[in-house]
């Protein structure tokens, strides 16, 4: 009832103290409007529908997800099918949501596949294009016919571009569509060396010099065994925020204590690292263009390429937390004044 009452006190006084708005006040009527549109369509990513996706995606059915295997091949196809029912369309056009990697770019004998694409085209800058990125494959099936469902592995972060991709949708149908273009990027072939974001930025669909940034999700579902303490484990580790743009960890940083108040950790951002993550995901192909990235990641656990990697072990309010973090980020990052500014070379 206070907050009711003061603003509607507000509304009178702006009403009877000037015909006409000043220039601030419309700017930050506008700043609101866009914070309660972001939390808004964040509402729309929850535990709920990341439970229900992931329980299908890591599933028997999908057969590990090996790169160019059927698992593979379904999960493709899911994917694809799931853009098609919340249209979300391809940059391909048509229903071509695949771009096609061919046998003869892997080494090992390992079969073509593809990276699924879906995109959703800015309002105003459509030119610039902010990239969502997380890894659909995983390692199959053991000679025991064990299969690794791989769920928090990169199945996380996989359903979490879909609620992702949902989420800005709503907000276009809405007349609240970003300002930059989004693409988000499932690729292949990442358990086998990065190949399909390799592919991809050797081939981009989108010119890589228009690509704003990266944001990488490559398991965010689990908690790690130094925030197992219920005191800990509201954390997030950021990996590479900071490398090439200040702007993108500053961003960022604002972005997490204006909506969502996770810990975040910056452990393995260190580029003593031994573990050396900043080289290990899907995210590293775009730095190596010089374009900022940012890599969501909650740490290996005790299933980490494992069977026992599957949907019900996974906490699903911690992760839609995390999800709508990564949301937010590309959310001001696609609708703020100027694209971001490269001013490291952090390697």
């Amino acid at each position: 009832m206070k907050n009711i009452l003061i603003s509607f006190c507000t509304t009178v006084l702006f009403s009877c103290g000037s015909s006409h708005n000043s220039p601030s006040a419309n700017s930050s009527k506008k700043d609101k409007d866009n914070v309660d549109a972001a939390i808004i369509y964040a509402e729309s990513i929850t535990s709920k529908e990341l439970k229900k996706y992931l329980f299908t995606f890591a599933s028997d059915d999908f057969e590990g997800r090996d790169t160019g295997e059927p698992g593979q091949k379904k999960a493709a196809d899911f994917l694809k099918n799931e853009y098609i029912k919340m249209g979300v369309p391809s940059p391909m056009g048509g229903e071509d949501y695949f771009q096609k990697i061919p046998e003869s770019y892997f080494r090992g004998g390992i079969k073509s596949s593809e990276n699924v694409l879906a995109f959703i085209e800015g309002t105003e800058k459509p030119e610039e294009i902010v990239v969502l990125s997380a890894h659909y494959d995983h390692v199959g099936v053991d000679e025991s016919g064990n299969i690794y469902n791989g769920a928090d592995d990169d199945g996380s972060g996989t359903v979490s571009l879909l609620e992702i991709a949902e989420a800005f949708i709503k907000a276009k149908n809405k007349g609240h569509g970003p300002k930059r273009s989004i693409l988000f990027l499932h690729v292949t072939g990442e358990e086998k060396g990065l190949y399909g974001s390799r592919y991809y930025t050797e081939n981009p669909v989108f010119p890589l010099e228009n690509t704003v940034t990266d944001l990488n999700i490559d398991m965010i579902g689990r908690i790690d065994k130094d925030h197992e303490e219920e005191a800990k484990n509201n954390y997030i580790y950021l990996i590479g925020s900071d490398r090439l743009s200040t702007e993108l960890h500053t961003l960022s940083e604002e972005v997490n204590t204006k909506y969502t108040q996770l810990d975040l950790d910056y452990t393995y951002n260190a580029k003593d690292d031994p573990n050396r993550f900043y080289f290990r995901s899907d995210h590293y192909n775009f730095a190596k263009h010089n374009i900022p990235i940012i890599f969501y990641f909650n740490g290996v656990h005790e299933d980490y390429h494992k069977p026992t990697d599957t949907a019900d072990k996974i906490n699903y309010d911690l992760m839609a937390k995390r999800a709508q973090l990564v949301f937010f980020t590309a959310w001001e990052v696609a609708n703020r004044a100027e694209r971001l500014v490269v001013d490291s070379m952090g390697n």
